[in-house]
């Protein structure tokens, strides 16, 4: 149904019942995470360095060619959240995409990782290569994470189950990025494989090839596992599938995809960059190889952990909004200590003091995105969980236009080009790649979100408003659907 059609008090009574479905406990759908990020993970920490650090790609040419992954990016995932909101399956909505988005995904990452020697020997080809593999492991990812997504609030409608659920997922995150981020350096370089800077190290990338298989089969294996544990919301199937075009105008024209949405998008990208450069800063900034990039991000990541349930604690007590205000600023300036660090030591304290924002913002920013899921449903009768998350992604996954404009400021600015012509100063380089520009993403970020009122289900004036704005009732109906729902649950 859609918010412009009637619909008779009593018209839910004429259908039959849906079956009782039994719930999907939070664990089996939160440790999903866990699956979803060790391989985007290990792409995104270690690409910009495997290529051209290591295989001698041109900064300027991989920063062109991320600028296409970004818009790629930006552009498949509102056609897979809308596909993936109009699908009827037996085995649900969601879960076909993450099957098969998983298996995608394993494929192009063991070949991102893989190069062939000759391929590796001609510039052109290595371009090639890495332009298909990267773009493919982006809309296998972009498919993954639009249904993963959308299952949070289908799933959980009560916030207390919905906050728990994502407490695991985020929890699970964090717990892959030790072995994705964290442990990737040393047991590519000293494991798996040898550093680049070792004398006697024929190829140094080995070590990442066996690293993209052993975490591509452990990823793929625990989507797989939290994917056929699901159990979708039956009553959904009897819902009209939502239009393409109407409900993209709906979302762009929703106040909170230019305020929320743009927040996120300055937080993805302030990370991304992160995740970049981190290998690179620590081997031109602190001068240190694959164990001191460990050391650092496994204590920044433990560092998120043990803060994690202290700002999960708050969002308890003061609410996701609060908190996520508060967490934002504290995230922006936590950027200012990594450029004055000049050793391994003052380079973990500074590190430690980005877990402190990085934790709380993402202690908050899902159960933000949820409340306007919440918002959407409720005010237009209709689940698009997936477009409405794929359209926000547009957005958010733009970072890539970002990211590239960061990488090519290291050739225009600094002379930055690859492992073998670093610029003359590369240790300053990577001091602004880490801080400077994190900063004002997230500074950028800060002010926005000031202008920011998040709905909720009750206890403001966007919640009141339970009838449909156009008179159509189509509130109504979804309102009965969540609580049917929500009884199945046990909630």
């Amino acid at each position: 149904m859609t918010a412009s059609t009637p619909v008779p008090p009593t018209a839910h009574h004429d259908a039959p019942a849906p079956a009782p479905v039994r719930p999907t406990t939070p664990w089996r759908y939160g440790v999903g995470m866990f699956g979803t990020s060790i391989p985007i993970n290990l792409i995104k920490g270690s690409m910009l360095y495997f290529y051209v650090d290591l295989l001698g790609m041109d900064a300027a040419i991989y920063a062109a060619v991320y600028a296409v992954y970004g818009i790629l990016d930006a552009i498949d995932n509102p056609i897979f959240g809308y596909l993936s909101d109009r699908t009827r399956t037996r085995w649900g909505r969601r879960k076909p995409y993450l099957v098969v988005g998983s298996l995608v995904l394993l494929g192009a990452m063991i070949a991102l990782f893989s190069v062939p020697g000759s391929v590796a020997a001609s510039a052109t080809s290595l371009v090639i290569w890495f332009a298909v593999f990267a773009i493919l492991s982006e809309m296998a990812d972009s498919l993954i994470n639009a249904n993963y997504g959308a299952l949070l609030p289908e799933l959980f409608p009560a916030e207390k189950k919905r906050a728990t659920a994502n407490g695991v997922r985020q929890g699970a995150q964090l717990v892959a990025m030790i072995l994705a981020l964290g442990l990737t350096p040393i047991l590519a370089q000293n494991v798996l494989g040898c550093s680049v800077t070792a004398t006697e190290c024929a190829d140094p990338t080995i070590g990442y090839s066996r690293l993209a298989v052993i975490f591509g089969v452990l990823g793929v294996g625990v989507i797989l596992y939290m994917a056929f544990g699901v159990r979708e919301n039956p009553a959904i199937d009897s819902e009209e599938r939502p239009p393409f075009f109407a409900s993209i105008k709906q979302i762009v024209t929703n106040r909170y995809f230019w305020t929320i949405g743009v927040v996120n998008a300055c937080y993805g990208s302030a990370m991304a960059i992160v995740l970049n450069g981190l290998q690179l800063y620590v081997r031109y900034t602190l001068g240190g190889g694959g164990l001191e990039a460990t050391v650092l991000q496994v204590a920044v990541v433990l560092g998120a952990i043990g803060m994690l349930a202290l700002w999960a604690r708050a969002v308890r007590r003061w609410g996701a909004e609060r908190v996520w205000k508060t967490a934002l600023p504290i995230a922006a300036v936590a950027f200012i200590p990594i450029y004055f660090a000049d050793s391994l030591l003052t380079a973990v304290l500074a590190g430690l003091c980005i877990a402190v924002g990085y934790s709380g913002v993402l202690a908050t920013n899902d159960l933000i995105m949820a409340r306007v899921l919440d918002d959407d449903a409720r005010r237009h009768g209709v689940h698009r969980e997936g477009i409405f998350l794929s359209a926000f992604g547009v957005l958010g996954r733009l970072n890539g236009l970002i990211v590239a404009g960061a990488l090519a400021s290291l050739t225009v600015f600094f002379g930055y080009r690859n492992g073998n012509d670093p610029g003359e100063d590369p240790a300053t380089t990577f001091r602004v790649y880490l801080s400077v520009y994190p900063f004002l993403l997230l500074l950028l970020g800060t002010a926005i979100s000031r202008f920011v009122h998040v709905p909720g289900w009750n206890g403001s004036r966007d919640d009141e408003a339970t009838e449909d704005p156009d008179g159509g009732g189509g509130a109504g109906p979804r309102r009965e659907r969540v609580e049917t729902f929500r009884g199945d649950l046990g909630d």
